[in-house]
């Protein structure tokens, strides 16, 4: 082929050159250019990092009051909690003013120490209660030299004691407590030519109005005796007392 006859043909290809350019630059590429196969999906890109935290938003509006709602049941109660350290010790607190004087209390008291004056007529009948007649001590006046007998005033326990002198005669005689025989005591006379002795004594609990006395057993055992050497004597006396916290008997 001669170079005259490719003129018109590099012409036309020129030509259709400059045109495609022209799409090209103007992304404009005609479909029936793009024959090629649909490309396989990319793979998911990775997660972002977190974004700025966004601004405050604006306050709401006042709402109205709501309506006050009812009151709960009561809880049960909490375990006991620790006991806590003990604390330090306080200050000393100023001093009180004086206080008025108190009556002044006193222990109760009851005993007495009698016994036969010389030359006593005695009793000669059972049943007969002993009168000792004479009084050592008797500042409570419990015993009673015209009846013979002691008269609690005060409850509690008392001690009771005889000591009988015994002179030509057999001796027989009860300790008393109201109706009832406490103890009973006895001394044989066996022809001695001096005075013996008969003793006794017993712990009674007694409250007040209880009587305590001597009483003969024996109409023919009677030989109580006393002299200016001897004596029978009849004592008594309070052990303690049944008050609590109340001393207020003189």
């Amino acid at each position: 082929m001669s170079s005259l006859r490719l003129l018109p043909l590099l012409h036309s290809l020129l030509l259709l050159q400059v045109h495609l350019s022209d799409q090209l630059e103007d992304n404009t590429i005609p479909p029936s250019l793009c024959t090629g196969h649909p490309g396989i999906p990319g793979s998911a890109g990775a997660h972002g990092g977190p974004g700025q935290p966004g601004r405050d938003g604006r306050d709401g509006r006042d709402a109205a009051a709501g309506e006050k709602g009812q009151i709960g049941e009561t809880g049960d109660p909490g375990e006991t909690g620790v006991r806590g350290l003990t604390g330090d010790r306080g200050d000393n607190g100023e001093k009180g003013e004086r206080g008025q004087a108190g009556e002044c209390a006193v222990a109760p008291k009851s005993a007495f120490s009698v016994k036969l004056s010389e030359g006593h007529a005695l009793p000669l009948t059972v049943g007969d209660v002993v009168r000792f007649d004479q009084v050592v001590i008797n500042e409570q006046s419990d015993y009673n030299t015209e009846t013979g007998r002691f008269t609690c005033k005060v409850p509690g326990v008392y001690y009771f004691a005889v000591h009988a002198t015994v002179y030509r005669a057999s001796l027989q005689f009860d300790l008393m407590k109201n109706a009832h025989i406490v103890a009973s005591y006895f001394q044989y006379y066996g022809n001695w030519p001096k005075p013996a002795s008969l003793s006794g004594g017993s712990l009674l609990h007694l409250v007040p109005g209880d009587q305590v006395w001597v009483q003969m057993a024996l109409s023919e055992y009677n030989g109580f005796y006393s002299s200016t050497k001897t004596d029978s004597t009849f004592n008594g006396f309070l052990v303690y007392s049944d008050w609590k916290n109340s001393a207020v008997f003189a």
